[in-house]
């Protein structure tokens, strides 16, 4: 099996187990990543293989939509992957990639990192932020239930790992405790191009949001 009709096989497999997935989690978030992941990778010394599967299978199972469990992603993809007779290392870094990606809270530890795991990181970052950033953080908080804002409840920047896995806090305060703190953790040189303009939409954004929940405007 060729390396391509090896990617057509995953992005059927990724199209099929997400979906029913909620709408920031879903195929059309990996196709946004795949994508941003192959655009960085045109300036990157990397495999364009692991970057392809990693980039299609770094959500296939998002622990915050399986009681925080981070262990079901890496398995089914390692299962997945395994049936498709992979060589051991290929599919090794693509579990790795997968246990690596997220953002887990701004004092957590990277524990592995690669080339091809800062390009897909990068990339998935990338749709945290931005037009599609913002869209994609009020449809998860509606998704919980969450309130847009509340003054009261201020933004918590020294969650632990467990903390920022369990928060409940409104919409708002999650640009503050993830999205404004990922143009500073880009890893490329094109991530951080694109990030830059991206993070001051944010920025406009907010301005906005406070001038109109203020009744200013």
């Amino acid at each position: 099996m060729t390396n391509d009709q090896i990617i057509s096989q995953t992005i059927d497999f990724v199209k099929d187990t997400l979906k029913d997935a909620e709408g920031g989690h879903d195929w059309f978030h990996i196709l946004r990543v795949y994508n941003n992941a192959k655009l960085i990778a045109k300036d990157e010394n990397v495999d364009l293989f692991i970057v392809s599967l990693g980039a299609l299978l770094h959500d296939i199972a998002d622990s915050k939509f399986h009681n925080g469990d981070e262990t079901i992603g890496p398995e089914i993809a390692r299962t997945f992957l395994t049936g498709l007779n992979l060589e051991k290392k290929v599919i090794n870094h693509v579990i790795q990639i997968i246990e690596n990606i997220s953002f887990k809270g701004g004092n957590t530890v990277q524990k592995f990192t690669s080339p091809e795991l800062n390009v897909i990181q990068d990339a998935d970052r990338l749709d945290a932020i931005g037009a599609i950033g913002v869209a994609r953080c009020f449809n998860y908080g509606g998704f919980k239930n969450r309130a847009l804002y509340d003054p009261q409840i201020m933004p918590n920047l020294t969650m632990t790992k467990e903390e920022y896995k369990n928060s409940t806090a409104p919409t708002i305060n999650h640009f503050y405790e993830k999205l404004l703190l990922l143009k500073d953790r880009m890893n490329t040189a094109t991530g951080k191009r694109i990030a830059a303009s991206r993070h001051h939409f944010m920025e406009a954004f907010l301005e906005q949001f406070y001038n109109e929940w203020e009744g200013r405007l």
